[in-house]
């Protein structure tokens, strides 16, 4: 599986805005897309204006295709006035669970 870990830092007034614009693509993610596996989004507790996306995907083909739906290019044009700097991104492929395990798992993401 292909892999990303986004860190990025938000203007401090619009971090519940942040939040809400990011929810909609993550949920978005999981829900319409077949090749997404995993979008979580994580609050530094130390430096709560900083923010930590992982996302998996079954491949880089599935990657790029999350980067051309509604959900996305909503997100980026309501985030990208609010990062306060660039953003990072790191990409991986998963060790564990196993492809095969987040195969199985996708089904209960959608128990939300």
């Amino acid at each position: 599986m292909y892999s990303i870990f986004v860190t990025l830092d938000i203007e401090p007034e619009y971090i519940d805005r942040f939040k809400e614009v990011s929810l909609g693509d993550a949920q978005g993610a999981v829900r319409d897309e077949p090749g997404c596996f995993t979008f979580a989004i994580n609050q530094d507790e130390e430096i709560p204006t900083r923010f930590y996306l992982y996302e998996v995907y079954r491949d880089e083909a599935a990657f790029q295709e999350h980067l051309e739906t509604p959900h996305f290019k909503e997100w980026l044009a309501a985030a990208n006035p609010i990062f306060a700097g660039p953003r990072s991104k790191v990409i991986m492929n998963t060790v564990f669970p196993s492809d095969a395990g987040l195969e199985k798992q996708k089904p209960g993401l959608l128990d939300w």
